[in-house]
Parts: C-alpha cells; structure tokens; sequence
C-alpha cells in the first residue's frame, strides 16, 4: 500500500499568503495517510496513528499552530512515517510499556503520551522537556507540554485534544465540551494568554536556559472533533480547518427521530478512553438492539453526555465506525456534568 505526500514547512508567526494546497500540506502533511488508522489493528496503534495524522480543529488561530512533526523527515517521506506506525502495529509492546509507565487516564494526558512516544521516535527531532514545570518561589505556574529541538530551531509545542459541540448563534460560547464547562473561546483565550507566552516569560528563563540557549519558538497543535446538533443547519467556529473532524449531537429526547432517519445503524457507546481513532471492534463485541435499548433505560436521566458510534462490518468481517453521536441528557448544557456523571474535571 503506497502512502504519498508532497514535502511541506512552516515557519513560526510567519503570516505571508501561500497557495491553498500548500498551506494544507504545511498545516498537515501527512492528509494522504489520514485512513491508515482504519487499517490498523491494535487499538493503542490506532489512537496513535490518528493523533499523528488527524486535521487539526483551526485553520486560523492567534498564535502559530505547527505540526509538530513537520521539520522530520516523515513529513517530506510520509511512507516512512506510515512503515513505522504499521511496524509498532505488528509489534506493539514498545507502545504499551510506554503508555503504562503513567497511571493518569485522562484523555488529554493520553494524547499528549502519544505524541511523546512518536517524537521520541521521530528521525531530526530531539525532546527536551515535556510537562516541564515552571516555578516562581514554591508556587508553579504552568507546565510546557513540550520542548523539542529539530532542524528549524527549538520548539514549545502546547498540546490539547478537544471535542466541542455546537450552540445556537447567540449563546454564549457557541461551542463547549460536552461536560457543559469547557468552551472553544475561553481554551483559546488560555492558551494565548497563559500557557503559550509562559516560555517567553522572566519566570521561565532559569528553567529554560537549563536546556538551551538557543531562541524559542511557541505554537500549539488543537486536535480533535466538532460535533454539530442534530437536525440543524450549524455553521463552524470561526477558523475552521475544512477538513476538520466532525459528528453530531442529540438530546435524548430526539433519539427516536434518530433512529427513524437511520434505521440500518447499530449504535453502541465508547467509553472515554476509546474516544480518539474511528472505532473498529470484533464482530464478537457488537452489541444487540435489545442491548443498546437495555442500556438507554438503565441511563439515569441526568448523566453526562454519552458517545455512541454506528458500527458497520468492513470487508474483513469487523466492525468499524461510520458515524459517531454524542448523547446529552434533555437539560443539557446546563447540567454541567462531565461524560459518564463525573464532576468536571480540572483540565
């Protein structure tokens, strides 16, 4: 299977038009790969396959958005890049042992220890640092997802895997996580306010000048799916990637207009930690409908927002993700509650 890209770059705060397909290429050169992960068996190798080659949410943001594996020679040779994630595919314990060393099971630390193990890996990229802490007397200030050298300079990358949904025009912050409390707005306010200025900041300079004195360049990567509500005609955020990754969300009292409008679809929930790669499971995991119907009674109505996919057999007799859906109790996004009932969480 051939997997082939053109060679692209991006220069930090460089703001000079280009050509639409060359910002494409500079913004995500490995687009050519983006099915691979559906082609991929382990689901760990899935996930981090589709953090390294999904589009980001944002075309267009304040502050420069770089891949960061675009100065690596898989960005010029991209079926290198695809050889390595099928290699780990087959050998995958490198990966796992990796993953285990870190007992956090949020989302975004799992999305960040993926990245941390490509880069590793990665050919022309060195990581100096990643959560590195910075500290003013006793108290810390933020952490620095990463620090990575590589062929164009030294690098502070701040990572964040997002999932929002949409909100009619006029509410405030028109699109939020889906437990109620993160919003689009507010993490881009954050990030350019905060944590993307933190390693230019006289509080970061001791910390920093530890691990180079070479200049320092900051940008960020925002990964992710916007999911648009059902049944209406929802425009993007402003700055949408056009490629961005997308899906749908229902109250739970639409589910049966849902089901009338797909009936060949056969729904099942994720849980949080599957919520990254299209889903791809045994025909032996499938659920039944009486199942799915079992499940959604015993649903108390003020749980937080569930992910359902719609599983379909691919050629090769599995199961794999045609369309995904978040599911929000009928009051939402005031009950404000995190995914499965849990109170927000800090990140």
């Amino acid at each position: 299977m051939a997997w082939i890209m053109g060679e692209g770059t991006l220069r930090q705060q460089t703001l000079t038009p280009m050509p639409a397909s060359a910002y494409a290429t500079a913004m995500n050169p490995f687009t050519a790969l983006a099915d691979l992960p559906r082609h991929l068996s382990e689901p760990a190798v899935r996930d981090l396959a589709w953090t390294l080659l999904s589009p980001p949410l944002l075309a267009r943001t304040s502050w420069p958005q770089r891949h960061p594996l675009i100065a690596s020679s898989w960005a010029a040779e991209p079926d290198l890049l695809a050889d390595w994630l099928q290699c780990q595919d087959e050998n995958p314990q490198a990966l796992y042992e990796w993953l285990s060393r870190s007992s956090v099971r949020r989302l975004g630390l799992y999305y960040e220890r993926l990245w941390q193990f490509a880069l590793h890996a990665a050919p022309g990229i060195e990581i100096l640092a990643a959560n590195l802490p910075i500290r003013q007397g006793g108290h810390t200030l933020g952490e620095l997802d990463l620090l990575l050298r590589d062929g164009s300079g030294v690098h502070h990358v701040e990572l964040a895997i997002k999932l929002y949904l949409g909100q009619p025009p006029g509410a405030p912050g028109h699109w939020i996580g889906p437990g109620g409390r993160d919003r689009l707005d507010l993490k881009l306010d954050h990030l350019a306010t905060h944590q993307l200025p933190l390693s230019a900041s006289p509080e970061a300079r001791q910390t920093l000048q530890a691990l180079t004195d070479a200049p320092i360049q900051a940008s960020m990567w925002l990964g992710g799916y916007l999911f648009y509500p059902h049944g209406l005609d929802h425009p993007p955020p402003p700055g949408a990637e056009t490629a961005h990754l997308r899906g749908r969300w229902l109250h739970r009292r639409q589910w049966a207009a849902l089901q009338a409008e797909h009936g060949d679809a056969h729904w099942q929930p994720l849980p949080r930690s599957a919520w990254l790669a299209p889903a791809k499971l045994p025909a032996t995991q499938s659920w039944s409908e009486a199942h799915l119907q079992s499940w959604l009674q015993a649903l108390p109505a003020e749980a937080g927002a569930q992910l359902l996919v719609d599983l379909q057999p691919d050629r090769n007799g599995a199961l794999a993700e045609r369309q995904r859906i978040f599911l929000v109790a009928d009051d939402w996004p005031n009950s404000g509650t995190e995914p499965g009932g849990a109170p927000p969480s800090a990140r």
